[in-house]
């Protein structure tokens, strides 16, 4: 009988082991996604990576779209890493540098991401948005 109960016990730690390993993963999988987006200037790309319910109340107009299309990505450093805010949730501070196609005038954009993780859909989300390039 205490052999049983060990083993449960040792099968309960092993299981929530993997479910924190699969959600790490994917949270990586996730970063250098949107990340590798950012850097290619892909915008449009870059909003399906925020939540549903976010996007309908953050989604750019059409003109704000086509403000993100004067800009050209030249850096995106991410060398901070996420800090973990609770099990399903980080927050990571990303130094966005872009240039003005017009003016060729290079700045630099601080972007403060949320991400949360939804166990239901097993991915992560961006929470805040895509970054304000009027900083």
């Amino acid at each position: 009988m205490r052999r049983l109960a060990f083993l449960l016990c040792l099968l309960t730690l092993l299981l929530s082991g993997c479910a924190a390993d699969q959600r790490n993963t994917a949270l990586t999988t996730t970063l250098n996604a949107y990340a590798n987006a950012m850097r290619w200037g892909d915008f449009e790309s870059c909003l399906q990576f925020v939540d549903p319910a976010v996007r309908k109340d953050v989604t750019p107009s059409s003109l704000e779209m086509a403000r993100y299309g004067q800009y050209k990505v030249t850096g995106y450093d991410d060398t901070q890493g996420p800090v973990a805010n609770g099990e399903n949730e980080v927050h990571q501070l990303v130094q966005v540098n872009i240039v003005n196609v017009n003016t060729q005038s290079e700045r630099t954009v601080l972007d403060r991401q949320t991400w949360r993780y939804d166990p239901e859909k097993k991915r992560w989300w961006l929470m805040s948005g895509l970054p304000d390039i009027r900083q």
